[in-house]
Order: structure tokens, then C-alpha cells, then sequence
């Protein structure tokens, strides 16, 4: 059965990609509220958290997967209204439940539908914005450091670009699960924050070598793990960082999609390159991912030892001026919006 709240109205506010470029292409505008199918709750919306597919989308360089909205957003926290009830009883989700959730698509909105698979309950002690920041980079560190490239306690981990929203979740991820953690960030102020957040080692990429310093921390050894949002011609020096029988997750391209490496040294090393995206894949497999988060990570958040970072939050009808923020790159931490 599908519980449908009462509505007195049926329009909400979106914010909508009127044209491929710039962040002031993004303006509010008006849709229907969307209505829940089988397997779905129907989220009134509090906050929406903000992520680089967001952004690539707004470029015209990330179309939404069939089905899914064209508004943007793939992260929201609000109160279930309604819904699937059998799929919801089956993860004990009542209407009035706050959650948090991830999307492939229309977040930025007033109102939702996400699968029941991939709600959350809010963890005890987050406000709506805090809890909006975690979905979609919770999901995605769990999903490529530890499923994907097995991080295990006592190995080291290095994380490209660590003062971003996915940088802090693996630095206190690695951390609280027995890694040592290396990050490279772009200035001394966000290498002292994610120090702060757990990181025992922090480079400027700026103004030293990450190779050479990885190779000085590690002892020449090298790391297990790295975790790489940037691909590109990062990709070779990469592999001269690993251990052997390390291993490299590639998650994003933001210095292009061509790499050269060093073939050898991936013979020589036993090594794994690997990468994934999350958006497309089935709601299965993400539910996985919800279920294991439930059960290793939550507790974590609840008890404080894992914690949401939010450099900012926006009214939604700033999301140009949101967008514009994590464009310059001078966030550490999470970008949301508020309804």
C-alpha cells in the first residue's frame, strides 16, 4: 500500500538548470511534487547537500541516469510523508521519520522521492544540514576505500584533495577504522584542517612533492590505498607511490581523462587500479552500501567520533552563489542548501 499524504497544493520549489553553464543558470523555479512508487518514501525536504556531480550536470558534462529527475541534487535530509509501507516497514521507516537519503537526481527541492533502501535515519545529535552532508560522500568513501579497495586496519591510506567533502569523510573514515591517513590539499590552512579532523599527515601539493613525501613518511615503503579524485597525469605518480599489492580507486577526473603510467611497476608491485561511479548503479547495490553504513558508520556519527563537516550552508535560492563557492575551491568540507 502506498501511503499518499494529504496535500493542499501540488506544486513545489525546484531549483532548475534553465541552461547548460555558468552557476547563474541556476534559478528557482516551480515542478510538481513528485509522487512516491513502489519501493519509494516521499521526503519533505529540510536541506540538500551539494557535490561535484552537481556541478559537472549544470556544465551539460553529467546527464542524469534514465528515469531520474533533471533537477539537480543527490543528497537531501527531511521527514518522510509518505510511501511504500511495506518497503518502508521493512526497514522500519515510519511517516514523520527525519532521514537522510541519496538520490540519482532532484534534490534540489522542496519536496522528494528516494528509494527506501537508501534513507537513513538521521544519526542522534545532527541538525537536518549536517545530516544532508552525508549521503552521497559516505556512500561513495565506504563503497570505494573499503568494499572496492579493502582498506584494512594498520595500512595506509592517502587521500587526493582531503580538505573537499569526500577528503574529510575518508580522512575520519581511514582513521576510525585503524589506517594511517596522508592527504594532499592545496593550501597550509585546509592541511591544518584535516589534521585537525584525524589526518596524520597532511602535504601542501602546492609547495611540496607528493611523491617524495609520501616515500619520506612511508620510510620508502609506500601506501596501500589511494583514493583519487583527480586521474590525469596523477595517475603516474600515483603508482609510484603504492606499496606493493596497493591499490588505486579513481573516483573522478577532474585533470582529464588521459593517463600515462608506468606499466612495470604495475607488474612489478602487483598493483590494482580500479574506479567506480555510484549515480547509475541499481538501487541493490546501494542499499548494501546503506545497510553497511548502518551498521559501522552510524554509531560513529552518533557518538561523535565521526563527524559531518559543513563549510556553509545557503538559502536555496542562492544555489548560483553555493555553486560559485565550490567552484573556487575555497570550501573545506560540505556545501548545503536550505528550504
Amino acid at each position: 500500500m502506498l501511503i499518499q499524504p494529504a496535500l493542499s497544493e501540488t506544486a513545489m520549489q525546484a531549483i532548475e538548470i534553465t541552461e547548460f553553464g555558468a552557476p547563474e543558470v541556476l534559478r528557482l523555479g516551480e515542478r510538481a511534487q513528485p509522487v512516491a512508487g513502489v519501493g519509494e518514501v516521499l521526503i519533505r525536504v529540510s536541506a540538500s547537500g551539494i557535490n561535484r556531480p552537481d556541478v559537472l550536470q549544470r556544465k551539460g558534462h553529467y546527464a542524469p541516469p534514465p528515469g531520474a529527475s533533471d533537477v539537480p541534487g543527490l543528497e537531501v535530509a527531511g521527514v518522510v510523508q509518505g510511501g511504500d509501507a511495506a518497503a518502508m516497514a521493512q526497514v522500519g521507516l515510519r511517516v514523520g521519520d527525519r532521514v537522510c537519503a541519496l538520490l540519482a537526481g532532484g534534490g534540489y527541492a522542496q519536496w522528494c522521492v528516494a528509494p527506501v533502501e537508501q534513507c537513513l535515519p538521521v544519526p542522534a545529535g545532527l541538525s537536518d544540514i549536517e545530516a544532508a552532508s552525508l549521503p552521497e560522500t559516505f556512500f561513495t568513501v565506504w563503497s570505494n576505500v573499503f568494499d572496492r579497495a579493502r582498506l584494512q586496519p594498520g595500512e595506509t591510506l592517502l587521500v587526493q584533495g582531503g580538505g573537499s567533502g569526500i577528503g574529510v569523510t575518508a580522512i575520519q573514515l581511514g582513521r576510525a577504522f585503524g589506517a594511517t591517513v596522508i592527504v594532499t590539499a592545496g593550501s597550509d590552512e585546509k592541511c591544518a584542517a584535516c589534521l585537525a579532523l584525524g589526518a596524520h599527515h597532511a602535504i601542501n601539493y602546492q609547495t611540496q612533492d607528493f611523491v617524495a613525501e609520501v616515500q619520506r613518511i612511508t620510510a620508502g615503503k609506500g601506501v596501500d590505498v589511494v583514493l583519487d579524485m583527480v586521474a590525469g597525469s596523477y595517475v603516474a605518480r600515483e603508482v609510484e607511490c603504492l606499496a606493493e599489492d596497493g591499490r588505486l580507486v579513481i573516483i573522478a577526473v577532474q585533470g582529464g581523462v588521459q593517463a600515462a603510467f608506468n606499466a612495470g611497476l604495475v607488474l612489478r608491485k602487483r598493483l590494482t587500479i580500479t574506479g567506480s561511479t555510484l549515480r547509475a548503479r541499481p538501487v541493490a547495490f546501494k542499499g548494501a552500501i546503506a545497510r553497511a553504513l548502518r551498521e559501522r558508520v552510524w554509531p560513529l556519527l552518533a557518538s561523535g567520533a565521526v563527524r559531518p563537516v559543513v563549510h556553509s550552508s545557503f538559502a536555496a535560492a542562492d544555489a548560483a552563489q553555493a555553486h560559485a563557492l565550490m567552484e573556487s575551491n575555497q570550501h573545506t568540507g560540505k556545501i548545503v542548501l536550505t528550504w
